[in-house]
């Protein structure tokens, strides 16, 4: 069987700290996909409000999630504190990827607890129509 396999960029642009509520577990005791994509949505959503952004507001532009990849690597638990550090890269014409690292916050060294990968496209909601990457956005998420 292939796994999916995601390869980090080596620096991260932003930080947030996410506590594991009950409801983000399954009937595994653990956190299941719908919550690990969840997590991954809030973190993304706190990337573009740290750069002046939103989801339906970037840059005279939306986004829309085209893919999503996600590399499970060890069960998180509730109560635990993650790390998900978060950068954007793979610019072109009508989009990039946002790339993700969830950490759980041990004292000792953090455990690498999953990878992911969306990309994202700019999207036109009112002409529902691909749209352009705006070159500020661009410029802003690459530290350009």
């Amino acid at each position: 069987m292939e796994r999916v396999k995601i390869n980090l960029p080596e620096k991260f642009s932003f930080s947030t700290i996410i506590n594991i509520r009950i409801t983000d577990l399954n009937y595994g005791g653990h956190v299941g996909n719908d919550s690990f994509l969840s997590l991954i949505h809030e973190a993304r959503q706190q990337f573009l409000i740290h750069y002046g952004y939103s989801e339906l507001s970037f840059a005279g532009s939306a986004l829309i999630m085209a893919d999503v990849a996600i590399e499970y690597r060890k069960e998180i638990s509730y109560g635990e504190a993650i790390k998900i550090s978060v950068t954007a890269n793979g610019f072109d014409k009508l989009g990039f990827d946002i790339f993700y690292l969830l950490e759980i916050i041990q004292p000792e060294k953090n455990i690498v607890a999953g990878k992911a990968k969306t990309g994202m496209m700019c999207y036109d909601y009112a002409a529902k129509k691909k749209a352009t990457v705006p070159e500020e956005a661009v410029n802003k998420l690459s530290g350009l």
